[in-house]
């Protein structure tokens, strides 16, 4: 399996430089991702490419995620987490306001919290193993639609209109080796249907 090109910001990015926001904000966010990172669901590969990301919710559809390249990262702080305002998926735009660059997969969640109203956090990961075991049996993308594309977002659309995703609320990235998704109506409850496939489910 050939590693993806996990990390590369593929969407317009219009960011507006601005200072992170109180700790305490983040507190619930920081912790699932460092979580995410010690189980090596978010890390880096051996050449230097970040993988996985994670968002919460923050005031009606914009949403606090980690910040591109923080991949090697143990640890964030506030600095390394960004909130998107606003997108365009036919623009492929991808607008946000903080400290960091939002992450390369910012269009991916960002649909999701644009369909799915109740969703308040979004996990992106990397298992090979379970994404193997998963490919076609829980919702998967379209064949051909990459990460942080229009046409990944127009896929996960399509799955939450045409699929058991809204159920499930696991998917699994066609197109992007290791590639799942996992979201929930807390970052906890998105982090348990994660840990539970992960552990046999």
């Amino acid at each position: 399996m050939s590693l993806p090109d996990e990390g590369y910001v593929k969407f317009q990015a219009i960011w507006e430089q601005a200072a992170p926001l109180p700790a305490p904000k983040l507190a619930v966010l920081s912790h699932w991702r460092d979580e995410m990172h010690r189980l090596h669901l978010i890390g880096v590969y051996e050449n230097g490419i970040g993988f996985g990301n994670i968002s919460q919710r923050f005031l009606g559809d914009q949403f606090v995620i980690t910040g591109t390249a923080t991949g090697h990262l143990t640890h964030l702080s506030p600095a390394h987490f960004t909130t998107v305002t606003d997108f365009d998926v036919e623009k492929n735009t991808v607008y946000c306001r903080g400290p960091i660059l939002a992450s390369s997969e910012a269009m991916s969640h960002a649909v999701i919290y644009r369909e799915c109203p109740d969703v308040q956090g979004v996990i992106h990961v990397h298992h090979a193993g379970l994404w193997e075991r998963l490919l076609h049996r829980v919702p998967t993308t379209a064949e051909g639609a990459t990460y942080g594309s229009p046409e990944m977002a127009d896929s996960i659309v399509n799955l939450l209109e045409n699929s058991d995703l809204r159920q499930k609320k696991i998917f699994v990235m066609q197109s992007h080796p290791a590639g799942i998704f996992a979201f929930g109506t807390s970052l906890e409850q998105a982090a348990s249907i994660l840990l539970q496939w992960l552990n046999g489910a």
